[in-house]
């Protein structure tokens, strides 16, 4: 089957590879209809994360089944999914307690077991989602990071009629622009340094955008709202520098959730520190999209807000393309070459 695999440091290849096959009871193979770009799976291609050699790797995505294990009772061929790539060892402290993001063993498709950048991919009874019948392939593969999102609003005490900011307008950032809404934010505020991603921004809900090439985020913020900062900023940009200039955005006694991670190490000048000291921030960490009972209620959520079109992705899609021309695709990514927003790849095609 067609497939694109890691092997190294900025070494991705369009290959062929063995197709997957049902080896236990639960076991579940998926035709991969549509499967997109995690900011992830970038560092992990500029050897910033973990690989196996020669591993297929990509884990947002969606498809049909085409064969189940003899112990599969909920699922059938024929039948349409969103993949739930992360699987949790279910026996550490955290997984006793519930708090399956933060298993000790937590694994993540396409990092030690082959991922969906593949015509087939193979994942258990449990990680395959059913969709709504109104909601297309493009959009299930967005589940996963909605559910990311959703996630980390989750993780905050935010309440309707709130003031939102979203430091960064990537596919996360542009996702939790809806989600802050469907959570009832009264005044929402994105804030990028490309036009294109604000113009995008404001297509799915931003009430104000602001670049902070212009100046500083939290100066514009402030002639905004008369000083009065936000309740809740969402850093969603992943970016050293956005992880120290978050601070500055939310008001006295108020939050701040990462959504994003950099990848480096983060300076945080003296001005930025003291947001969090003087003004008693909370600041708080999401990882991952999972919950219990597992998958979560973020997936079942993100999928009923789909099915509703409260959730749009469609606007989020800057490319689809096929498997075979991956390799240049991420080549151009990190290059900073064409703007990207969510690249869909379709694998059968």
């Amino acid at each position: 089957m067609k497939s694109l695999n890691l092997y190294g440091k900025e070494d991705i290849r369009y290959e062929l590879s063995t197709m997957p096959q049902i080896e236990r009871e639960n076991d579940v193979i998926v035709k991969v209809k549509a499967v997109g770009i995690c900011g992830s799976d970038i560092s992990r291609y500029k050897k910033l994360g973990p690989y196996v050699k020669g591993m297929t790797f990509g884990h947002e995505f969606a498809g049909e089944i085409v064969d189940v294990g003899p112990g599969v009772k909920t699922l059938k061929a024929g039948d349409r999914i969103a993949g739930c790539p992360a699987s949790y060892c279910g026996q550490c402290a955290s997984c006793r307690k519930g708090e399956l993001a933060r298993c000790e063993e937590l694994q993540v498709l396409g990092a030690k077991e082959p991922g969906a950048y593949a015509e087939y991919v193979k994942i258990s009874e449990e990680q395959a989602v059913p969709l709504p019948a109104n909601v297309d392939y493009d959009t299930a593969a967005m589940t996963e990071p909605s559910s990311v999102v959703a996630h980390g609003f989750y993780r905050t005490t935010m309440k309707p009629g709130a003031a939102v900011a979203v430091m960064g307008c990537g596919s996360i950032g542009l996702l939790a622009i809806q989600w802050a809404r469907i959570f009832g934010a009264q005044t929402i505020y994105a804030i990028d340094i490309d036009d294109n991603k604000l113009k995008v921004a404001k297509e799915v809900g931003a009430d104000v955008t602001i670049n902070s090439l212009e100046s500083p985020a939290h100066e514009q913020l402030d002639d905004y709202s008369n000083g009065t900062g936000v309740d809740l900023a969402v850093e969603a940009a992943g970016s050293p520098v956005t992880s120290a200039q978050v601070f500055a955005l939310p008001k006295k006694g108020g939050e701040v959730v990462f959504m994003g991670i950099p990848y480096a190490d983060i300076e945080i000048t003296r001005f930025y520190f003291e947001k969090i000291v003087r003004n008693e921030l909370t600041v708080l960490g999401s990882w991952n999209a999972i919950s219990a009972p597992f998958p979560g209620s973020e997936w079942s959520a993100s999928l009923h807000y789909m099915s509703t079109g409260q959730l749009q992705v469609k606007p989020l899609i800057s490319h689809r393309l096929t498997l075979e021309v991956g390799p240049q695709t991420f080549a151009h990514l990190i290059q900073g070459e064409g703007s990207y927003v969510k690249v869909i790849f379709y694998p059968e095609l």
